[in-house]
Parts: structure tokens; sequence; C-alpha cells
């Protein structure tokens, strides 16, 4: 049976069901379309690049940092990440009808029109850009625009639907929070932030590859080569432990460069938790056993919250 793949850019069904989309959007009680406009900005992807940029601030600054200079990164930041994540979901709009784990996303579901969201995402994007470049320094804006143009122009266009190695090259983007907020205190970015900033990176891996393996059939339907598609189980879980041990190694360079021994303590102790959910994995894997690799992916959330806590913790005493 031959199905009809969805045309980016036009909603299933047809014309009629994208002016009924118009339609919709015009009558749609305010309440229900703030919660889609606020959906495709990704709040839990914002609110975990955030939980890297004020702790990595607070190290910068040798305490807290300016108040002003806090708010603007924070806002900027937040406005940033939304727009990234909603310029993202229009260029993906044509995947996400056929995934299950996207199909509900406002522009799939017919919530909203792509060109409203174009919109809502150019506009963010120029306002965080604005505000970075008004209130912090050349060096926090570039970043800050660098990371959005990246993120949806190098990753999502290009990068994403031609290689297995996207994930990779994609992490840079989701590391980016870390050095703008470090250099929105300072100016510059000195080896600490660039540690932190590798720590964030290598993660994305393990992070990432967990959530594609529980997902791999989805991207199998959408056609996007994500490692666990198109490489054996075996490349997956190596290149899992691969990065799990750079993202511990990274966070032990981090704490001689300027971090305490609260730090040192939680990035030894949580290291080895991540470390070794990591490695069950990888024996179910080999085992043949039902994988469970959100738990890798959960963990893996819980892991890098207490790390940057810890800084946070070690930037007050």
């Amino acid at each position: 049976m031959i199905t009809e793949r969805p045309v980016p850019g036009r909603p299933p069904g047809g014309p009629e069901n994208a002016a009924a989309a118009v339609r919709s959007e015009t009558r749609r009680d305010p309440v229900a379309l703030f919660r889609a406009y606020l959906a495709l900005t990704k709040p839990q992807i914002v609110e975990l690049l955030l939980v890297t940029t004020v702790p990595a601030m607070m190290v910068a600054a040798g305490g807290w940092p300016d108040l002003r200079t806090l708010a603007v990164v924070l806002i900027g930041g937040a406005m940033a990440g939304g727009a990234a994540s909603a310029l993202n979901c229009y260029i993906d709009r044509d995947i996400d009808q056929v995934m299950r784990r996207t199909k509900r996303r406002p522009l799939p579901a017919n919530t909203v029109t792509p060109r409203s969201v174009l919109i809502f995402g150019l506009t963010l994007a120029v306002i965080s850009v604005a505000l970075m470049a008004v209130f912090t320094n050349w060096l926090a804006t570039a970043l800050t625009a660098a990371a959005i143009f990246y993120y949806d122009v190098v990753y999502t266009l290009w990068l994403k639907r031609r290689t297995p190695a996207n994930t990779f090259w994609g992490g840079i983007c989701g590391s980016a929070p870390v050095i703008i907020g470090w250099a929105a205190v300072t100016g510059s970015v000195a080896p600490l932030g660039w540690a932190l900033f590798a720590v964030v990176f290598f993660w994305q891996m393990p992070h990432f590859y967990a959530l594609a393996i529980k997902y791999k059939d989805d991207y199998a339907r959408a056609g996007v080569p994500m490692l666990p598609v198109v490489r054996s189980a075996a490349r997956v879980n190596g290149e899992i432990v691969l990065y799990t041990v750079l993202t511990v190694a990274a966070s032990l360079v981090a704490w001689p460069l300027g971090l305490g021994p609260i730090y040192g303590v939680a990035a030894i102790v949580t290291g080895i938790a991540f470390l070794t959910e990591a490695l069950l994995l990888v024996k179910r894997s080999r085992a043949g056993e039902p994988l469970k690799p959100m738990r890798l992916f959960h963990w893996s959330i819980t892991y890098l919250t207490i790390l940057f806590i810890a800084v946070a913790v070690d930037a007050l005493v």
C-alpha cells in the first residue's frame, strides 16, 4: 500500500485543512492558544538550558552576578531557547506529522498555522538578541545569535536529516548557554567556562541516544538518520559509554580550574552513578533484555541538575 508522505508546510488533508487551521486559530480560546504557543517553545528544554546557565554565571561572578545581568540573561536566554525551538517546530513540521512522539505538537495538530509559528519564532529571536545587545556585551550577543542560527539552520535544516553525527554536532548549540552566561558576566570565557561547556556537550550524546533508542521506529518512519536507526546496537552502546566517560572526565577536569570540594564530591558521586546507569543499559542490550533507555535519559537529567547545583553552591561558599 502506498501512503502519501506529508508535504512540508502543508497540514495533512490538503488546503481545506490549512484554511480550517487559520479559522480555528482566530477563534480559539485565548488560554488554549497561549498553551499552544508555549508548547512551541519546548519549556522543558528551556528550563534545562537555564539550569546550566545560572550556575555558570555565578562561578564567573564569584557569587551572585549583577541582578540586572542575571535577569536579562534569564529572560533573553529563555526567549532565545524558545525561538530556536519554535523555528525547529516550523522547519520539522513535515516529519513531526509522521512521528508518534511529535504528532500532537501544535503544528501537526493544526492548532496554529505555519506562518504564525514562523513569525512567532523570528520575533522571539530578534527580541532575545536585542536584549542581549542592549544590556550585556558583544560576545554574549554574538553567541546568542549564533546558537539560534546554528540550531535551526545548521542542525535542523542540514545535519539532522543527513548524517547520524547530527547529535554530536548539534551538541554545540545545546552547550552554548554555559558560555553565553559566562560571557555576559565577564565579556570573555575562562578555561573553567569551557570545561563546563564540555561537560554539557559530551553529556548530550548519552542523554539523547537513550531517547533515540526509545523512539527508534519513529525516527526511522520519518527518515531521520539518528544513530540507533542507521548503526548497530554495538556501535550505539560504544558511543553511549564513550561519551558518558568523557562527560565525567570533563566534570573532573573542571574541578581544579576553580571549583571546590562540594563540587568535587558531587562530580565523583554523580559521575559514578551516571556511568553505572550507562553500563547497565549496555549490559541489558548485550543480554537481549528489555533496554529501559528512559532510565538513562531521566538519570542524565538528574545528573546534570545535581552537578550544576553543586557548581552554584561552590560559587557561594
